[in-house]
């Protein structure tokens, strides 16, 4: 694997820099929302993200299950994301991803750029940092490692790291495990909107389609968190987004007309909506705004894992059950592949004016 020659956010952080450099400062109307996530994380007025307890999923007395998929198609349809507790993956597995995540970050640089991507040739698996690929020239305060992880068939495993010994076992069991998740979760939304139960995962590609892609992001510490952003608002272009954090405050969540900051619930898995879902249910479950915060005292890592349709082989348009003369489409028909061009040429036109704005 070729090695990159993009400077790393982590070489950048260590290197006793006192002011970021202004590629990564935002915008001024930005700005004025970034707070200290520490204090934002205590804050307990006003809206929180709900937590879904899912113990009862699949439970055998009827009222007992209704209850628990009615509160889950809930939060999909108010928030689009959700703190999932009891989600049936063992505190045991997810402490090893973590901890093999972390090991593998705590590498030298010198040897995680064994592992580095090459996005200008498109092979956008392995170590990366964002190149800037919009008009404004804006970078995020991170540094990722970025790999498909299921089905297993299609990895290529000469870009997982070798260090530590049991990354590629933990990680390998986790995916597998959140497989069977996203199967339970697309069940309880297809059933929320009067589908058949196995409707919306067939839709996205069923067991032989669906793409995990894992993205473990490494947010380092920052000289002046409030200047920065470790993702920069957006939402996820994927079916369903899995998260774990290393329990260091950060996402925060746009909720009417707010930034709300998601607190750290031990042992729980957050859960995205993505556009996909909220193109089929058309706008019936929300794929939310999102962005994640930086700090100057903690390293903050998280490890997201995108379900994702094949790119080219199915067309997401609202399902025709979800449709009618009183609730016509609002989406038009793209390839997942599509999808993903539409939302980087408006990402591209929207800083093109704000480059153009601030002249």
């Amino acid at each position: 694997m070729v090695t990159s020659v993009a400077p790393r956010v982590e070489s950048l952080a260590s290197s006793g820099i006192q002011a970021i450099p202004k590629e990564y400062v935002r915008p001024q109307e930005e700005l004025n929302s970034i707070g200290n996530v520490f204090e934002e994380e205590k804050n307990n007025l006003g809206p929180q993200v709900p937590t879904i307890d899912l113990k009862n999923i699949e439970s055998p007395d009827e009222a007992v299950r209704e209850k628990c998929r009615e509160e889950l198609k809930k939060a999909a349809m108010e928030w689009g994301v959700m703190h999932l507790v009891n989600h049936g993956i063992s505190d045991d597995l997810l402490d090893r991803v973590k901890k093999a995540g972390k090991i593998f970050f705590d590498l030298p640089i010198v040897e995680k750029e064994k592992y580095a991507n090459e996005q200008v040739s498109g092979q956008i698996q392995g170590y990366g940092s964002k190149l800037a690929n919009n008009a404004s020239g804006q970078l995020e305060w991170e540094d990722y490692f970025f790999h498909l992880v299921y089905p297993e068939e299609k990895r290529d495993m000469s870009i997982w790291p070798k260090t530590p010994s049991d990354y590629i076992e933990a990680t390998t069991e986790y995916a597998k495990q959140l497989r069977v998740l996203a199967t339970k979760i697309f069940s309880v939304l297809s059933l929320g909107l009067g589908l058949e139960e196995g409707r919306l995962e067939k839709e996205v590609g069923g067991l032989e389609e669906l793409l995990l892609q894992m993205k473990i992001n490494y947010y380092p510490i920052c000289p002046q968190p409030e200047l920065a952003l470790g993702v920069e608002a957006h939402t996820d272009i994927s079916a369903l987004t899995f998260i774990l954090h290393n329990m260091v405050p950060g996402l925060q969540l746009f909720y009417q007309g707010k930034w709300v900051t998601a607190k750290c619930v031990p042992n729980s898995i957050i859960m995205h909506i993505g556009d996909t879902i909220e193109i089929l249910s058309n706008g019936k479950y929300k794929s939310i705004l999102h962005r994640g915060l930086v700090n100057k005292e903690t390293v903050r890592i998280s490890w997201a894992v995108f379900c994702e349709p094949p790119k080219e082989k199915i067309i997401l348009k609202p399902l025709p059950e979800v449709v009618s003369e009183a609730e016509p489409p609002l989406y038009p028909p793209r390839t997942f592949a599509q999808h993903i061009q539409h939302k980087l040429f408006r990402k591209t036109q929207d800083a093109a004016l704000s480059a153009a704005a601030l002249k």
